[in-house]
């Protein structure tokens, strides 16, 4: 599913969201044009992806809130989300693939990890399932996907909104979802730290994020997180887990690898699945000191 799609499938105010096409089509260097957001030839897209909506206990929001209290409800979210999915584990599926002139998968690239950390307390992505290959262009190992790990889960957050620049849009519909619209650029970037430059969609009624689109940049430019690879612009959904929890889940980028003249359509596709709470740490016994022996009187 693209912008371009979600567009054409609305209902209503059709003429507002061409508007907003055209504006981020401005605005997102490199965002791809009506007809040309994805490769060159009879692609598959993979299965649509859908937001299901359970019902919720908290009030809807009021159809029309100020801008400014829809930014802080949805990034007070985010800021919750990022929070607690350093509790659950989950299985990451990364698929890489190469296309034919045919249009047809070619050769591609799978791997499987979930989250672990070391002896020193450090985080990594421990692969569960052993890797393999059938690209026809590209050697790709484990760690030539390490990048993904620096695209942050939760892009705009309650603790990161100071070094943001949020605009309204508009609203469109995300499978049947009612969504304001929102471009989020960074005011500066660094070195050392990615930032977010897209597009957010948030459920008009619980102000919540459901999809995103962009791009990270650091002052060197795009960051392409997966070595010898294009891709930087991302179209990300999210699931609800456990009821309260609305973590990303399915992303995807499609571009094109020009290798010795010779022009690759390639695309990755990132799932999140077996989303669990981590298991409680087991209670460390107390071990009383050992008393302290006293000296006999002389």
């Amino acid at each position: 599913m693209n912008f371009a799609h979600l567009s054409s499938s609305s209902t209503r105010g059709s003429s507002v969201l061409s508007a907003v096409v055209l504006v981020i089509g401005l605005l997102l260097p490199g965002f791809p044009a009506r007809g040309q957001d994805a490769p060159q030839g009879p692609i598959a897209p993979p299965p649509e992806r859908h937001v299901t909506r359970i019902t919720s206990a908290e009030p809807e929001a009021p159809p029309s809130l100020p801008e400014a209290e829809i930014i802080k409800r949805f990034t007070d979210k985010e800021e919750n989300y990022l929070q607690a999915r350093a509790s659950y584990t989950y299985r990451r599926t990364v698929r890489i693939q190469e296309f034919g002139p045919d249009g047809q998968p070619s050769g591609e690239f799978v791997v499987v990890t979930q989250p672990a950390r070391d002896a020193d307390g450090k985080y990594f992505e421990k692969v569960v399932e052993r890797p393999h290959s059938s690209l026809q262009h590209l050697f790709l190992r484990t760690e030539d996907i390490e990048g993904l790990q620096r695209v942050p889960a939760f892009p705009v957050t309650a603790g990161q909104l100071a070094k943001y620049s949020l605009k309204y849009l508009g609203k469109e519909q995300v499978d049947e979802i009612d969504c304001y619209i929102f471009q989020a650029r960074p005011k500066a970037v660094d070195r050392t730290k990615a930032y977010f430059d897209g597009i957010v969609w948030i459920d008009a009624k619980y102000l919540e994020v459901v999809k995103t689109y962009g791009k990270w940049v650091t002052d060197q430019g795009d960051m392409h997180s997966v070595a010898q690879l294009p891709f930087s612009l991302f179209e990300t959904y999210r699931e609800n887990v456990d009821g309260k929890f609305w973590f990303p889940n399915y992303s995807r980028s499609d571009d094109t690898l020009n290798q010795k003249g010779v022009e690759i359509p390639v695309r990755i596709v990132i799932k999140w699945t077996d989303f669990k709470p981590l298991p409680a740490a087991p209670a460390t016994a107390v071990i009383p000191a050992a008393p302290t022996a006293t000296p006999a009187k002389p």
